[in-house]
């Protein structure tokens, strides 16, 4: 379950967290994106305590979008210690985005 937060800016948020963040780049519009939900509700239960999972509506940031040179929605991208570590851009199931998290977890 994705829990809403105010931060006063992204960096705030990456340099705040103990846990490595991944963060879902989305918009409303987008179907794929509605699908990717379900999913990372999945992973968050799964990863609770190895990961921080954050959603980024693009139609709202854009300019964070542009630095994270985000072209295609969904887009996931994570970072670890503030920086980016691995990014995933389309829908990607469950157990695959697990795997991928525990590397770096």
């Amino acid at each position: 379950m994705s829990v809403k937060k105010q931060f006063g800016s992204f960096d705030e948020l990456l340099e705040g967290s103990q846990l490595p963040v991944l963060v879902d780049f989305y918009a409303p519009w987008c179907g794929p994106c509605q699908l990717m939900t379900g999913i990372l509700d999945k992973v968050s239960e799964a990863m609770k305590d190895k990961v921080q999972i954050v959603k980024i509506n693009t139609d709202n940031y854009p300019d964070l979008a542009s630095q994270y040179k985000v072209y295609a929605l969904p887009t996931l991208v994570l970072f670890k210690d503030g920086q980016p570590v691995d990014r995933v851009e389309g829908v990607i199931q469950a157990d695959k985005l697990c795997e991928r998290l525990s590397v770096h977890a």
